[in-house]
């Protein structure tokens, strides 16, 4: 066994020197801002210092020679890249000081982890007075390899940015006082799980290297090339650990504990790789600052520097990464994850967060801190509306957006270089208020903040879009006139995680748009990347455009989340509608598709079809008694394919696999070979357009055109017409619904657009390359774009 002690000097030092902090500091949230800093585990020379903020053990009178941090050595190696392994650990049980609700230890011979080495495993261990042993996990660690719910490992974070192959990007910083971020050009959001398919950080990381090499060597680009060029950032959907499975497997059993119950022992646990899947928002808060194990390749946290690194290295110009963090909420498994002074109550996500409590804004900040230091260059802060609290002197609910700008604040220091990285905030306050859609600015967060370079989602964005539906564009023409208007600030364009998702919900059966496209999965394709719609994001819109890459790649999308038990049946009857919209009896019968449902008896789409039409109704009915359900279901006649005779346990397993299935279905590798080459390269160029021409993030000013034709007479033609602030002239015209219409668009009575010089510089598809001016039928998703240099007005 390795010799593991605590140096008592060091521990007590860090102890007195706790207790000056919380004696002297202005307010417990200064206290807190220093004291989380040295929460979890850090390198202090040659040892571990170690520190966890407990407050429920002095509220429970627990005595200092009960608690103790708990070191785990292997007495084999781990190995991260296998589903399952038992292993036994050199059990240490590390005698610890206390200030109030803080525990500390100095230790010597902790290993930390690096990208080849597997560090110590710790957490905080105290017994009861019956003699029974509880652990408590950190929720500030920096590596967790088997998730939230087990011990941490203790890594070298400073190791980790010493070799980071980016320092020349932060190191073109200017030296001193931190340095604000600027705004990207453009956003492509995704989904690390679903963005390739490895779908893990290193996969995606490999695809960058292999597009870098690509650009750099001037070789050919194919479509799914195409998908991830002409973006200056990349935002990723949350990276953070999720919830876990709710019942089941759990990623760290300890099945045996032997020796002596003051000094150690050896545990044997059984470990399995983490294998939820989850599009990222169903967090626990704890370890925010680590990444989520599911989507590391290697199990090592230095695949998000990985990525990072050929983000900034990209030939040609940097592209920017943002992170998407969820602090507004908390899955109820967070109850089993913090102590309760992090919750406010119960919502419709799980938990409230406990934001005015002082040390707990404190270790929020501090996790968003380490996050952020992996070498991030923007954050967006996911359901801002959602950070509230109760006001009793007003008596009234109000919004904390002082944190919302100390979020802000928060400075970050990797390569020598300290500086804040740009932030956009989903905020559509009053949100969930009955009217939001009505009453919601949009610009509730902007206007607050002391930075007039913070954005929003505008409400094309941040809404819940349908825009297969009739009349959907002339229905949102108040909220167009607002993002012409004052959308400089507002993240722009329709489609991202959740507007995607909800047009996978949409009754078939309402008045839906069939002008684009033959079948249910055209028209939602072609509603979600629509040659019209990205050309006036790009080349009309202010703001800062952002595209979602499975619907650019015209991948499927949905709620994925496989760790339900209680609800995972609800959750699936409401996602059923979705097989309309998203699944074919081609796409179904495909060998690798929906493999686990086949192997449960729907054989065909038809079988899982008629299911899913009897599921939803079972649920409402009988208010998700699933016994109920089960038992009902097996009276159908003719009889139900599946696992019957159904049972709980086998309804349950259906939700697993539909789950499971929807998230390999989903996998944007899957579409690569049906990617139009026309559709991706007119993508491209209107992205290349708007980098070529940022002034258009500006609002329009006078002289500047924009409306749609009147009368309607059954189509919606929407013209801009933008001056650059060197008086060139831009001018787009798209169809957005409605018949075709056949126009020489240079004709049209708008101010400024008069006379000779224009040049034809974009055409959707299908128009063709030899259109270069004049008369031309135009249709529905079809649009044109023409520029005037001002030499030639």
């Amino acid at each position: 066994m390795t010799a593991l002690t605590q140096n008592a000097d060091a521990t007590q030092a860090l102890v007195d020197w706790c207790r000056q902090k919380l004696d002297t500091a202005e307010t417990t949230f200064d206290a807190g801002l220093a004291i989380a800093r040295r929460m979890g585990a850090h390198k202090a020379g040659e040892s571990c210092e170690v520190g966890f903020w407990v407050p429920e053990l002095l509220e429970r009178r627990v005595p200092d020679g009960d608690i103790f941090i708990e070191v785990l050595e292997p007495v084999d190696e781990v190995h991260l890249t296998v589903s399952r392994q038992t292993h036994k650990f050199d059990r240490h049980l590390i005698p610890a000081g206390r200030c109030e609700g803080f525990v500390f230890s100095v230790i010597s011979g902790m290993r930390a982890g690096t990208r080849d080495t597997i560090g110590s495993f710790y957490a905080l261990t105290w017994r009861d007075e019956n003699g029974k042993w509880h652990r408590i996990l950190d929720p500030l660690a920096h590596s967790l390899p088997f998730g939230v719910f087990a011990p941490a490992e203790y890594y070298d974070i400073e190791a980790m940015q010493a070799a980071r192959s980016d320092k020349a990007y932060f190191e073109a910083l200017p030296e001193g006082d931190p340095v604000k971020l600027s705004n990207p050009v453009n956003i492509l959001q995704i989904h690390p799980g679903t963005a390739t398919a490895g779908g893990t950080l290193a996969s995606l990381a490999r695809r960058f290297d292999h597009l870098a090499e690509r650009v750099r060597n001037n070789l050919p680009l194919e479509p799914a090339d195409k998908l991830f060029l002409g973006y200056d950032s990349v935002q990723l959907m949350p990276v953070e650990p999720t919830t876990v499975f709710e019942t089941g497997q759990e990623f760290w059993t300890d099945t045996a504990i032997e020796g002596d119950d003051q000094t150690g022992g050896i545990v044997t646990a059984e470990l399995h790789r983490p294998s939820t899947t989850n599009w990222g928002y169903d967090v626990v808060v704890a370890g925010m600052a680590a990444v989520n194990p599911a989507i590391l390749e290697s199990g090592r946290p230095d695949e998000l520097v990985d990525l990072i690194e050929a983000l900034h290295n990209f030939p040609g110009s940097p592209k920017k990464l943002v992170l998407d963090v969820v602090f507004g909420h908390s899955d109820n498994q967070g109850l089993h994850a913090l102590n309760y002074h992090f919750f406010a109550g119960p919502n419709m996500y799980g938990q409230n967060i406990n934001y005015r409590h002082g040390i707990v804004r404190a270790i929020l900040l501090e996790m968003q801190r380490r996050k952020a230091n992996f070498g991030v260059d923007g954050i967006r802060v996911d359901g801002a509306q959602d950070f509230t609290f109760w006001n009793s002197s007003t008596e009234q609910l109000e919004h904390d957006d002082d944190y919302l700008q100390e979020m802000s604040d928060v400075v970050q220091e990797v390569a020598g270089r300290r500086y804040r990285p740009w932030f956009v905030f989903e905020d559509g306050r009053p949100w969930p208020q009955e009217d939001w859609e009505l009453s919601s600015t949009y610009r509730a967060v902007v206007e607050k903040q002391r930075d007039d370079d913070v954005f929003q989602w505008g409400p094309l964005t941040f809404a819940h879009n349908t825009p297969f539906i009739y009349s959907f564009w002339l229905s949102k023409w108040w909220r167009i006139k607002e993002i012409m208007e004052v959308g400089s600030n507002w993240i722009s364009g329709c489609a991202n995680h959740d507007t995607l998702r909800r047009g996978t919900q949409i009754n078939p059966k309402l008045n839906v748009n069939t002008r684009l496209g033959d079948t249910r999965m055209e028209i939602l394709d072609k509603a979600y990347d629509n040659p019209a719609v990205s050309l006036i994001t790009y080349c009309a819109f202010p703001g800062v455009p952002m595209d979602f890459l499975n619907a650019s790649a015209r991948a499927s999308w949905g709620f994925i989340r496989n760790q339900d038990d209680q609800y995972g049946v609800k959750v699936v009857a409401e996602e059923a509608i979705s097989l309309k919209w998203q699944v074919d009896e081609y796409a179904y019968s495909m060998p690798m598709a929906f493999r686990r449902l086949k192997e449960m008896g729907f054989t065909t789409r038809e079988d899982l079809v008629r299911f899913m039409e009897f599921l939803p109704a079972l649920v409402e009915v009988t208010n998700n008694d699933l016994e109920v359900i089960a038992r009902l279901a097996n009276e159908v006649n003719p009889p139900l394919a599946g696992p019957g005779p159904f049972t709980v346990a086998g309804l349950k397993q259906v939700a697993r696999a539909w789950m499971d299935d929807m998230h390999d279905y989903c996998n944007v590798s899957g579409y690569e070979a049906a990617l139009s080459e026309t559709q991706t390269g007119f993508n491209l160029a209107v992205r290349q357009f708007r980098h070529a021409n940022p002034w258009l993030q500006a609002n329009l000013k006078g002289g500047d055109h924009y409306d749609y034709r009147k009368p309607v007479d059954g189509s919606v033609l929407f013209t801009t017409l933008r001056h650059a602030p060197n008086g060139d002239q831009v001018f787009c015209i798209a169809h957005l619904e409605g018949g075709p219409v056949t126009i020489d668009p240079l004709t049209m009575d708008i101010p400024g657009l008069e006379g000779m010089g224009w040049n034809v510089a974009l055409r959707t598809p299908p128009i063709g390359g030899d259109f270069v001016g004049g008369v031309l039928t135009i249709a529905d998703s079809m649009g044109v774009l023409y520029t005037r240099p001002a030499a030639r007005r």
